[in-house]
């Protein structure tokens, strides 16, 4: 199914739609109107770089990677220092991303 095909059947789909410019986020309609149709201007996706996985602003540094690092316990000052390609901003972008991409999905947890 295409991603125009599920929009118009009334499907939410999570992913990324990559035009000139920046990456959005679909977000279901139900969510205020600040979280609608989010837009990324330091996440990029590109299918030449790291086999098209969500990076920071075209550079081989993974989104994931930086969500992990933060997980970990590292600052954004330490995790610059470590990638030091890296901005303050590109650690916060990154982890409004991983949220935004995880709301409303069923993940398998283990329960008490």
């Amino acid at each position: 199914m295409t991603l125009r095909e599920a929009m118009n059947r009334g499907q939410w789909v999570y992913g990324l739609v990559q035009a000139a410019g920046p990456v959005r986020l679909l977000v279901p309609g139900s969510l205020r109107a600040y979280d609608a149709g989010v837009t990324f201007t330091r996440i990029t996706v590109h299918p030449d770089v790291m086999a098209g996985v969500p990076t920071i602003r075209g550079m081989r540094i993974p989104v994931a990677t930086v969500v992990l690092m933060v997980a970990d316990g590292l600052t954004a000052e330490e995790i610059c220092r470590d990638l030091p390609d890296l901005e303050a901003e590109d650690v916060a972008e990154a982890l409004r991303y991983a949220a935004v991409a995880v709301r409303d999905r069923d993940l398998p947890l283990l329960t008490a």
